[in-house]
């Protein structure tokens, strides 16, 4: 045995150094052996050194990626030496989503719920316990659930109107993102927990400050994000929500929960739902349930039953809130930025509200908002340029080939769907930076593949409150565009440039604009 301490410390440092060497060589090697493409990875962090040091946010870097790995139908990144499949090709993405979902069912994100209960939600579980939960989740946003919630949507939205009146009136330039966000606080607080918190008429209401407490840039705030995106296998030792946070929303749901159950009081609400599968008084799920395949591993092919404690409730109120309200407020605030830039569109679009709303005595109903065409494709588009989920994750759960290839993923191995990527690609949106509605004819979506837009993401895990972020998104329009116009101002961030240290899209700096009222009517 060599007596190390004889051997000078320089030929320790280049024998330790050389080791560190090899080992990084041969993990970036595990893509090569396969054939498939790769970058330049970089010891310690392979691909993803510039997400960690925030100097670009997630999307930002899978972007590059995508293009870097132009004309291939996929390439291979490494997430430190963790090897990950970047996929790119529309057919591929469909097998991966639908077809073969029975081996792509889990998001590789890893669930401790003893130490933290908040990790059990709907979007990071897998196997037995995401099935069960998606199958008896899903009747809160059938059709008839929408049709029970627009009500207060409407109202929030009349409130919305109120708010901005002053300002309108004054033609002040405002961060509108921060109204936005109120505004879709206030409706995910009624129709997931059944509080009436007015956000709109105060800023400083003790659920908007909580629910702004999720997104304040503290590091392990920042860590956690990043470790969702770039190590999920990580996630679990990190709390998110912050402690303060988690306890404030627990014993918000115990609160209401017991309150409702003393009262015998009865909502049609996510809340209602999530007590009736505590108190197993929960019937079939209505038809409009997505279908869900088969799960071959571990007996998934059974819905196995486990118990829905207050924890397991306060962790899908949670991600309900989480998503409902910062999703649709993103969407809303780039809307209404490209509508200030594109003042025709804007005029064409209020032209549509006008007439519907006319049609249905000046009211915003359920049925005048599926009769606004062009609006649909204004939201289409600007969830094409800034989608609210800017990639998709999924880990294989057994081993396969890719389709019209001699390329096998291993199980373990994680997939990203890079959603911005594709929906900035000119080879099926020419000119993508330019903001153009009518890319959503029915005439010009027959020409691209339909896995090229995934705003949503696709297939049994498409998101559960599309339709609700739909809903209030589009109402939270027509309640602003039918009494105000948006102009843009000095303030007004042109060009864009998107904050690297968000997880999800948003504008340094925020998005002002100026809100005037329409002088047409």
């Amino acid at each position: 045995m060599i007596d190390t301490s004889l051997l000078p410390l320089w030929v320790l440092a280049a024998v330790g150094l050389t080791a560190i060497y090899v080992y990084f060589k041969v993990s970036f090697s595990y893509w090569k052996k396969r054939g498939v493409p790769i970058l330049n990875p970089t010891p310690p962090f392979g691909d993803i050194g510039a997400v960690i040091f925030t100097r670009k946010n997630a999307s930002e870097l899978i972007n590059e990626c995508y293009k870097e790995f132009d004309g291939k139908k996929f390439g291979g990144l490494y997430n430190f030496t963790m090897p990950i499949l970047l996929v790119r090709d529309p057919e591929v993405i469909k097998d991966i989503l639908v077809k073969d979902f029975e081996k792509f069912h889990s998001r590789g994100i890893a669930v401790n719920e003893k130490q933290d209960p908040f990790q059990g939600h709907l979007f990071a579980l897998s196997g037995s316990k995401w099935r069960n939960l998606r199958v008896k989740l899903s009747p809160t946003f059938t059709s008839g659930k929408m049709k029970m919630m627009f009500g207060t949507m409407v109202e929030c939205g009349k409130e919305l109107q109120e708010c901005l009146q002053d300002t309108a009136n004054n033609r002040e330039t405002i961060e509108i993102k921060d109204i936005l966000a109120r505004y879709s606080t206030d409706i995910i607080a009624s129709c997931a927990f059944g509080i009436q918190c007015n956000c709109l008429k105060n800023p400083d209401a003790e659920f908007r400050k909580w629910g702004r407490k999720i997104f304040e840039p503290s590091f392990v705030a920042k860590l956690s994000r990043a470790l969702m995106l770039v190590a999920p296998s990580l996630r679990r030792f990190l709390k998110f929500p912050p402690k303060e946070v988690g306890k404030y929303f627990m014993e918000m749901v115990k609160e209401t929960v017991e309150y409702r159950e003393k009262n015998d009081m009865k909502r049609n609400d996510f809340m209602q739902l999530l007590i009736q599968m505590k108190n197993k008084t929960l019937g079939v799920a209505e038809e409009e349930d997505i279908k869900l395949g088969n799960l071959e591993e571990d007996d998934l092919k059974s819905i196995a039953p486990f118990e829905v404690t207050i924890e397991v409730m306060a962790a899908q109120a949670f991600v309900f809130f989480l998503a409902g309200f910062e999703t649709s407020s993103t969407t809303m605030t780039f809307c209404l930025y490209e509508l200030a830039l594109n003042p025709d569109i804007q005029q064409r679009l209020r032209a549509e509200i006008d007439t519907v709303l006319h049609k249905h005595g000046g009211n915003i109903t359920y049925d005048s908002i599926f009769e606004m065409e062009y609006l649909e494709k204004v939201v289409d588009e600007t969830l094409r340029k800034y989608p609210a989920a800017t990639l998709l994750q999924r880990q294989c759960s057994k081993s396969t080939k890719i389709r019209g290839t001699d390329v096998a993923v291993e199980k373990g191995v994680l997939i990203m769907v890079p959603i911005f990527g594709l929906h900035h690609d000119p080879k099926y949106y020419p000119d993508p930076e330019r903001f153009d509605p009518e890319r959503f004819s029915e005439e010009e979506k027959k020409k691209r593949p339909h896995f090229s837009y995934l705003p949503f993401g696709e297939g049994p895990r498409i998101c559960i409150g599309m339709r609700f972020g739909l809903m209030q998104t589009k109402v939270g329009l027509i309640s602003l565009l039918s009494r105000y116009e948006v102009r843009v101002s000095e303030k007004t961030p042109i060009p864009l440039v998107f904050d690297s240290r968000s997880v999800v899209l948003a504008s340094e700096g925020g998005m002002w604009l100026t809100v005037v009222k329409r002088t047409d009517k």
